[in-house]
C-alpha cells in the first residue's frame, strides 16, 4: 500500500466469459438478479436490462439443485438472443450445487462459511472449473463465518482472511489461477480491514488473485449509494479491486452507473504527496488521532479545528499525507470543493474521497464545498457520510439486503414502508433481510431485525434473538413497531 501516490495493485489475469479481469485490465462492474432463478423469462430480461445498463457479470443465486440445472436454459436463451453476458451463479449451502452449475456458467461464487476443505469438495470443484475454463470467486461474508472459524476469531476482519486463506491456499497448491476473492461486510470499517489484511496475508504467500469490492447490505436512494462509495471508495483509492458491485435494494440496473462512477473517479489520481510519517498510520486498525467524540460538518462551529483543503486530483492521498505530516495534535476538517450538478454524483465522490479518512481515524469532520446545492443538501450528505464511516450517527440506520432469487417478499417495497414509520429514530439499526441465508448474520449489530422467513411470513429479531416467528408480513411491520415501542425506544415523529 503506497501512502504517497496511486498505483493499482498487480494481480493476475482471470477470464470470466469474454470478462478478463485482473492484470491490468479497467475495473469491471457487475450486478446481480433478484427473480427467481426457475423463471427463465424474467431472469433473462433482467440480465438483458443490467447488460444494456454495462453490467457485463451478472450472478444469480442457485440454492438448489432445480435453480442449478435452470442455469443452462439462462444460458442458453442469453446466447440465442445475442448477449455474451459473463454468467456466474451464487452456491450457498449445497457444494454438489456447485459442481452443476460449473457444466454452465461463466464463474462459480461459493462461501467458505458453507464449505469445507477437509471433504475433498473444494477440490472436486477446482477440477471442474479446470475443464471448462470456469472462474471461481471465494466470497467470505462477514455474517456467516464457518463455526470453528468464528469460535477461534470471532466475526472479525481476521477471522474473515483465515476463512479465505484457506481456500485460496486449496486454489494455490493445484495450481489453479482462475480464483476472484471477496471479504463482504454491511459493516464498513469491518470490510475495509478485512480487504487490508487479505491483500497483506496473500503478499505474504506471493499470491496475486484479482479482488471483487463490495458493500453489503447498503440499503437504498443515497444513503445506501454513499455507504457503498465509502466502503468501496476507500479500497480504490489505494488501487486495490479489480471489479466491485454497488449492491442496492432497488432494481439491479441500478447500480451499475454508480459502479462505473465509482470506476471513472478513480480512474487517474495524479500526483506524488510524501508522507513523513508513515508510522501514525495503521490501514487495519481503527486509531483516531484526537480525542474529539462527536465528529462535526463544516455547518458546525470549528473553533479550535484545523481545516485542510484537498486541490489535487488525489485528493485522498493529497489530505492524508498532510495530516499524518502534521506536527501538532489538534483536530482536523478535510474540505474539498466540487462542481457537480447531480445531487448523486456529489454524494458519491464526496463519500469516496472523504469517507476512508473518517474511517481510518484521520480526520475529525468534513466539509463540503458545492456551489450548486442548498446548505441543507449538503449538510445532509456530510452526515450522511460522518455514519457510513460510522464515527457519528445521526439518521435511522437501515441494513438491507439488495436481494436475490432467494428473497421472499417484495423487499425495495417494504424497505420504503419501513423507512416511511421508523426513520425519525436516528438512534436504531434496522435489518431488513430478504431470507435466512444472510439475514440474521448481516444484520448481527442492528437493534432490530426484519427477516423473510417464508412466502408471506416474516420473523422479529431483537439483537440477535428471535422474538416473533413466521407472523403474516401483513402484520409483521405493526409488530415492528409495537416491539421498539415496548422497549422504550420509540419516539413520536
Amino acid at each position: 500500500m503506497n501512502l504517497s501516490e496511486y498505483s493499482r495493485r498487480p494481480s493476475c489475469e482471470v477470464r470470466i466469459g469474454r470478462v478478463v479481469i485482473g492484470g491490468g485490465h479497467p475495473v469491471a462492474v457487475q450486478s446481480m438478479t433478484n427473480t427467481d432463478t426457475n423463471d427463465t423469462e424474467a431472469s433473462v430480461a433482467q440480465i438483458e436490462r443490467i447488460d444494456r445498463a454495462g453490467g457485463k457479470i451478472v450472478r444469480l443465486t442457485a440454492q438448489g439443485r432445480r435453480e442449478g440445472e435452470n442455469l443452462a436454459r439462462i444460458v442458453r436463451r442469453l446466447r440465442d438472443e445475442g448477449f455474451d453476458t459473463a454468467v456466474v451463479a451464487d452456491i450457498h449451502f449445497l457444494p454438489e450445487v456447485a459442481a452443476i452449475a460449473a457444466q454452465y456458467v461463466d464463474k462459480v461464487r461459493i462461501n467458505p462459511g458453507n464449505y469445507r476443505t477437509d471433504r475433498g469438495e473444494l477440490e472436486e470443484l477446482i477440477a471442474r472449473c479446470r475443464e471448462r475454463g470456469v472462474a471461481l470467486r471465494i466470497g467470505v461474508n462477514h455474517g456467516s463465518l464457518a463455526k470453528r472459524v468464528f469460535d477461534q476469531w470471532g466475526d472479525t476482519p481476521q477471522g474473515m482472511v483465515v476463512s479465505a486463506m484457506e481456500f485460496l491456499r486449496v486454489c494455490k497448491a493445484h495450481g489453479f489461477d482462475q480464483v476472484v476473492v471477496s471479504m463482504k461486510s454491511s459493516n464498513t470499517r469491518v470490510m475495509v480491514a478485512a480487504y487490508r489484511l487479505l491483500v497483506a496475508a496473500m503478499d505474504a504467500e506471493d499470491m496475486h488473485y484479482p479482488i471483487h469490492l463490495g458493500v453489503t447490505e447498503a440499503g437504498s436512494g443515497i444513503e445506501g449509494r454513499i455507504k457503498s462509495a465509502v466502503g468501496i471508495g476507500a479500497l480504490l483509492c489505494d488501487g486495490i479491486g479489480d471489479t466491485i458491485r454497488v449492491s442496492l435494494t432497488e432494481a439491479p440496473e441500478h447500480e451499475i452507473p454508480v459502479a462505473e462512477l465509482l470506476v471513472r473517479h478513480f480512474a487517474e489520481r495524479p500526483g506524488i504527496f510524501p508522507v513523513l510519517h508513515p508510522e501514525r498510520y495503521s490501514p487495519t486498525e481503527y486509531r483516531r488521532r484526537t480525542n474529539i467524540q462527536v465528529p462535526v460538518v463544516h455547518s458546525e462551529p470549528l473553533d479550535g479545528f484545523r481545516v485542510i483543503e484537498a486541490v489535487s486530483g488525489n485528493p485522498t492521498a493529497e489530505l492524508r499525507a498532510a495530516i499524518l505530516n502534521l506536527d501538532t495534535p489538534e483536530p482536523v476538517v478535510v474540505k474539498r470543493r466540487y462542481e457537480e450538478t447531480s445531487l448523486e454524483t456529489l454524494a458519491v465522490k464526496a463519500a469516496a474521497d472523504l469517507g476512508v479518512l473518517l474511517l481510518d481515524g484521520l480526520a475529525d469532520g468534513i466539509w463540503i464545498d458545492a456551489p450548486g446545492f442548498a446548505e441543507d443538501q449538503v449538510r445532509e450528505i456530510e452526515l450522511m457520510i460522518l455514519q457510513a464511516a460510522r464515527v457519528r450517527f445521526s439518521h435511522t440506520e437501515y441494513i438491507a439486503c439488495p436481494s436475490c432469487g432467494r428473497t421472499l417478499y417484495d423487499i425495495e417495497k417494504t424497505l420504503a414502508d419501513i423507512k416511511s414509520r421508523t426513520s425519525h429514530l436516528s438512534n436504531l439499526k434496522i435489518g431488513v433481510m430478504g431470507c435466512i441465508v444472510n439475514g440474521p448474520g448481516e444484520m448481527a449489530d442492528a437493534d432490530y431485525g426484519y427477516v423473510g422467513a417464508a412466502p408471506g411470513r416474516i420473523t422479529l429479531y431483537k439483537g440477535r434473538t428471535v422474538v416473533a416467528r413466521n407472523i403474516p408480513q401483513q402484520e409483521a411491520l405493526d409488530r415492528l413497531v409495537e416491539l421498539i415501542k415496548a422497549d422504550g425506544e420509540w419516539v413520536e415523529p
